[in-house]
């Protein structure tokens, strides 16, 4: 369904992310006012929210809370620099955000996005590793399939051919583990597979080959989101983290898709009880009304950087917008939305009934697999002979112009929701999303 807009230039001038541009242009999706679970299109018609905005609205959408709390921060403190100065705000939320996390991991990196806190996170790494006279720490270990962002540190991490290709060489020093996406093994499973734990193992050749004292860190998506909802094997985080100590490589999770409920607790670290080193976040952090990440570090890491630095400034790294008061003011609100309501149980509540809603589409045409972790589901359909993509991308429009916004990678279909959405509405979304499987060709 085409939807008209103010300009042609308008629509000309913007060149939009991670899109196809010109074939967006062709038939626009666009949506201009949201509230709770709903978008409302420019053509006036409500929008169910499958996918959370983009993995972050995590309270809703326009919630009054948030919405008053960074009105009133605009008006009091607009702007404040974190270089050399600070505000009270900054401090009292990155305390709030330590109180999330477990054990020590108690030390927070401002950033504006997640792209940035995976950066942040690869930095810090790098410079803790200094701080103990052990320079020769430099490789940075990714793995396949992986998403981290789009910064160049993110990208060379990063297992995700299309978003590298066309970027040169990228980091120098880096390697892959495997990916866990075995289908062969753990087609359907519910939650975390059975089949894969002993993929992590694979770093024990990584360690003989290029020699544990050349090694900074391992960084990985305890759940894989942007690669199609890959939940991590049973056994396989504890694993790394394992041989991780037995080397004394850091282990750092990316939690930007997975912290602040989308699982079922403050992070996929809690859920799963295997405690990184570092861990990047954002998203959830400001429900995504503001551009706000953070890193948290463990206690070891921040006191041995400050510690033991010869120069006053003990970490060259930073971002003009880093504690920025409105974002301040948002995470605030938001953090506060998740403990008055109890978002993240009332997800691990939920987390069994949209599993097996999920589930039931598994014998749909064209469906070869459905994972799920938490408030998050994967639905693999068999990709067109010599058109991978083309029948995930037919299913996004078709659920735009029936009432849904869903999030697609190639032919996967990626529903995360809003943790405040009813049992009725997880019907309501998937008895659509299955009406478009059931009607793709």
């Amino acid at each position: 369904m085409a939807t008209s807009v103010r300009s042609t230039n308008a629509m000309d001038s913007f060149w939009m992310p991670f899109t196809a541009n010109r074939r967006f242009m062709e038939d626009p999706r666009i949506v201009k006012s949201a509230a709770d679970m709903h978008y409302v299109t420019a053509d006036g018609r409500k929008l169910l929210d499958g996918t959370a905005g983009l993995w972050c609205v995590n309270a809703g959408h326009a919630r009054p809370k948030i919405v008053e709390a960074v009105s009133a921060a605009i008006a009091e403190l607009d702007y404040a620099p974190s270089y050399q100065f600070g505000h009270p705000g900054a401090f009292e939320l990155a305390g709030r955000i330590a109180s999330v996390f477990p054990g020590d991991l108690n030390h927070v990196f401002f950033t504006n996005s997640g792209s940035e806190s995976v950066d942040t996170a690869l930095k810090i790494a790098l410079a803790y590793h200094q701080s103990r006279g052990e320079g020769t720490r430099t490789r940075l270990i990714g793995r396949e399939r992986a998403y981290h962002g789009v910064g160049f540190g993110g990208i060379s991490v990063g297992g995700i051919a299309t978003n590298r290709r066309h970027f040169g060489s990228l980091l120098a020093g880096v390697d892959h583990l495997p990916h866990t996406h075995a289908p062969e093994h753990n087609a359907y499973s519910r939650g975390m597979p059975e089949w894969g734990a002993h993929l992590a193992d694979d770093l024990e050749r990584m360690v003989a080959l290029h020699d544990p004292s050349t090694i900074a860190a391992v960084i990985v998506e305890p759940m894989a989101g942007s690669a199609g909802v890959l939940p991590p094997p049973k056994g396989y985080l504890e694993r790394l983290r394992a041989i991780c100590d037995k080397y004394g490589i850091l282990l750092i999770f990316d939690e930007v898709i997975t912290a602040f409920g989308r699982v079922g607790a403050g992070s996929a670290a809690e859920l799963l009880g295997v405690q990184p080193d570092l861990m990047a976040t954002a998203k959830g952090l400001t429900s995504g009304t503001i551009p706000m990440g953070a890193v948290i570090a463990d206690a070891k890491i921040y006191k041995s950087v400050t510690e033991n630095s010869a120069t006053p400034i003990e970490f060259f790294h930073g971002y003009t917008y880093s504690g920025h008061p409105v974002a301040v003011a948002a995470a605030m609100a938001t953090l506060d939305i998740y403990a008055e309501e109890g978002l993240f149980q009332r997800a691990a509540e939920l987390t069994p009934y949209f599993e097996d809603v999920a589930h039931n589409l598994r014998d749909l045409p064209n469906v070869i697999d459905i994972r799920n972790m938490g408030m998050v589901a994967g639905i693999e359909l068999a990709p067109r002979p010599g058109a991978v993509g083309e029948r995930g991308f037919e299913a996004m429009q078709m659920a735009f112009e029936r009432g849904a916004m869903i999030r697609i990678t190639a032919d996967t279909i990626a529903l995360s929701p809003p943790l405040i959405i009813s049992k009725e509405q997880i019907d309501e979304l998937f008895d659509l999303v299955a009406g478009v499987i059931r009607d793709l060709k």
